[in-house]
């Protein structure tokens, strides 16, 4: 009799994968492990660009910025498809393919590329395919494997996306210092690519029926009984205000991110150092730093006080920052200050948009499900990479009128999030019962 009472108090999924692999702790660990090494293919590029000028001298750098459009684009673009094969045929095999294919782009990019042109194909198609499903592979496993923490979870998870640069973004610097753009590229994506494929090994989605012990549903997050496929997801107004919302908070932070180093040209502070460091790298560091911050700790918020309200206070402060950006030039300590809480209000976007995707259309799908609504980060890259760097060139390089857009489109997101999307998923929720 006790052994049959014991074998009824094992977790369901230790007893499928084993003590450690079954661990919903661990498969957290690796999903973050997985975000940290895809991180730099965004979050670095911004290092690349002055080598890239040099060696491409003749190119306008709206082209050059182009790569980090096609970047974005490719790494969310395809994610619903390969999030519905995640969700149909399982998340290891899905890994592996983007694990092999972030490690060709920089590779191929770093040894190969000889024109713009290639690293559109390289950096822009290979690395942003295969970073995006790593990407919406881990998000999702979190949002499965936490349905009592969701917005901690994907916080966590998307903290390694957006923090994962802070480790490693000065020692990419001095690795484009000492052996040019293209050998840091290729080194780097080697042994990035290498520990995504030991990551892949390592992740599952949870036993059908699991559930974490001693469950309870937070209390300011309504969630959903039902199970909504995608078809039926693109059936409910809320999935389109929720994308709306996503495109305009996401344009100014990764204008910020892909032109950072034009950005402190244009304000006059490009040749500062701190602590003799470069100011763009030493800013990005602790940018990366408050960004990874950013994702835990609104989504832990959210998880205490509600998706709507939390995505409400953060854009409204997301916006009121980045008009202060645009008073600064010339000022390279208040540049210094004012980074970081720029992504200390945008960085959580990839966490409340995840946990909330789970939340109004159930975690079964939601692999598949928020890889649609994530597309909305590949629009906003045609705004915030190459649309902000040709009307910056309109104004002489200055990044204030893109600044300015991206101010109004946060306040819009806020209002709509307290006064349009909180009541309608409520009253829908509420009716299901």
């Amino acid at each position: 009799m006790n052994s049959s009472n014991d074998v009824t108090a094992l977790d369901l999924a230790q007893q499928t994968y084993g003590p450690i692999v079954g661990n919903r702790w661990i498969q957290l660990t690796a999903g973050v492990i997985a975000m940290v090494v895809i991180s730099n293919f965004q979050y670095a590029f911004t290092l690349f660009t002055p080598g890239l000028k040099q060696q491409f001298s003749s190119v306008p750098y709206s082209e050059i910025a182009l790569i980090y459009t096609l970047f974005v684009l490719f790494e969310t673009w395809p994610v619903p498809v390969a999030g519905y094969f995640i969700d149909k045929f399982g998340i290891r095999n899905l890994m592996l393919v983007g694990s092999v294919l972030i490690f060709l782009g920089w590779f191929l990019g770093g040894m190969f590329a000889t024109s713009v042109f290639h690293l559109y194909l390289t950096y822009g198609v290979l690395a942003g395919t295969g970073a995006g499903i790593i990407y919406i592979a881990t998000v999702a496993n979190a949002i499965k494997w936490f349905p009592d923490k969701r917005g901690l979870a994907a916080g966590l998870t998307a903290a390694g996306f957006g923090g994962g640069s802070a480790l490693t973004l000065i020692p990419i610097s001095g690795s484009i210092t000492s052996m040019g753009w293209a050998g840091a590229m290729t080194w780097w994506g080697i042994g990035q690519g290498v520990v995504a494929i030991a990551m892949a090994f390592i992740l599952h989605h949870p036993p059908k029926g699991w559930l974490p012990k001693n469950w309870v549903q937070p209390k300011a997050v309504v969630q959903t009984g039902q199970e909504f496929s995608a078809r039926k997801m693109l059936s409910q107004k809320e999935f389109y205000i929720m994308y709306a919302m996503f495109l305009m908070v996401c344009t100014g932070g990764l204008m910020t991110t892909g032109n950072m180093s034009q950005i402190a040209k244009s304000l006059n502070v490009f040749d500062a150092k701190v602590m003799g460091i470069a100011i763009v790298p030493f800013v990005a560091t602790l940018a990366g730093i408050t960004n990874a911050f950013a994702r835990i700790m609104w989504g832990a918020v959210s998880d205490r006080f509600g998706r709507e309200y939390t995505m409400a206070f953060a854009f409204a402060l997301e916006g009121v920052l980045i008009c202060l950006m645009t008073q600064i030039a010339g000022n390279p300590v208040a540049f210094m200050i004012l980074m970081p809480f720029v992504f200390l209000a945008w960085g959580e976007i990839y966490a409340l948009f995840s946990a909330i995707t789970g939340d109004v259309f159930g975690p079964k799908n939601a692999s598949g499900n928020y890889g649609i609504l994530y597309t909305a980060k590949g629009l906003s890259a045609i705004l915030a990479g190459w649309g902000a760097a040709a009307v910056a060139a309109y104004y002489a390089g200055s990044f204030a009128v893109p600044y300015y857009i991206a101010a109004a489109a946060d306040i819009i997101a806020a209002i709509a999030a307290l006064f349009i999307l909180r009541p309608l998923i409520r009253k829908r929720i509420a009716g299901e019962s």
